[in-house]
């Protein structure tokens, strides 16, 4: 009853979310940056694929404000654009790993015979780390934004998937879902409107952290040059074109990589904010 509850006190559930300034000024800073992405049409000085020979390695300055990289584009019109890639794929992966987790997690959790073989399955692909088991398969899959949304969203999808089954096996026992079996109700109403609007907190809360780790894969794979294609710009893929000139140009590593930083710190508030807000032990302080 959590999310319901949450949702239906909507002034105190923000109260207690913007209570923390951190919070507030994360979700300030994320919004900024994505609209910063968004409309890089409009934003960016120039094109990011446009290429100067006399620009090259140009340090920041009036002409080029976060300075042109080693084919002498614009690196702040790249990092907006990389942003809308990298965003995106962050975005996916949580949204995908979500849908998948939850099913797995309901059908382990709702149902007692499938219980044990699903959750084997789950620690399995959690035994191996996060990152190996990504470059295994986009190495199989090959490097591209779609291929790599689905396999960092099989990574994650098992944290997802063991939070709602245990979140299931106590719901499932409360007397409103014995209840409703009793009173012949189909079993996907009873998963879906009994058991999943009520653990959607937990839920949430993980999709945010997972946009944040998906972030920080997809440039881990790009600087390890198993990600997206490197004529895609990402943020990820930037900071891997800029190492070889890091004597050079530092900056063609530094300003995505603060990009990449400030991304992942204002999400990884806005989920503890999340989960501080939807935690119902916390409303009768509030």
């Amino acid at each position: 009853m959590a999310a319901a509850s949450a949702v239906a006190d909507q002034p105190k559930f923000f109260t207690a979310l913007f209570s923390r300034r951190a919070v507030l000024i994360a979700l300030v800073i994320f919004v900024v940056l994505v609209l910063l992405c968004v409309f890089a049409p409009l934003i960016a000085p120039a094109d990011p694929a446009k290429m100067s020979v006399r620009a090259r390695l140009t340090a920041p300055g009036a002409d080029y404000l976060l300075g042109a990289d080693a084919f002498g584009r614009d690196v702040f019109s790249r990092l907006l654009y990389a942003g809308r890639v990298s965003l995106s794929i962050g975005l996916g992966v949580a949204a995908v790993s979500s849908a998948i987790g939850i099913v797995i997690g309901l059908m382990a959790g709702f149902f007692r015979r499938l219980d044990a073989p699903m959750s084997r399955l789950v620690d399995a692909m959690m035994a191996f780390p996060d990152i190996l088991l990504a470059i295994a398969l986009v190495s199989i899959l090959g490097g591209s934004i779609v291929n790599v949304v689905i396999a960092l969203s099989i990574v994650y999808a098992p944290r997802i998937a063991r939070i709602v089954r245990a979140s299931t096996l106590v719901i499932r026992e409360l007397p409103y879902v014995e209840a409703a079996v009793s009173l012949g109700s189909s079993t996907f109403f009873i998963m879906t409107t009994h058991v999943l609007r009520n653990i959607l907190s937990p839920i949430i809360v993980q999709a945010t952290f997972t946009f944040a780790y998906a972030m920080l894969a997809e440039a881990g794979l790009s600087f390890l040059g198993v990600g997206i294609d490197p004529s895609t710009p990402s943020w990820g893929t930037m900071i891997n074109e800029g190492r070889q000139y890091i004597d050079q140009a530092a900056f063609l590593i530094f300003f995505p990589g603060i990009a990449i930083s400030i991304a992942v710190l204002s999400l990884q508030l806005i989920g503890d904010g999340l989960r501080d807000a939807l935690d119902p032990r916390l409303s009768k302080d509030l």
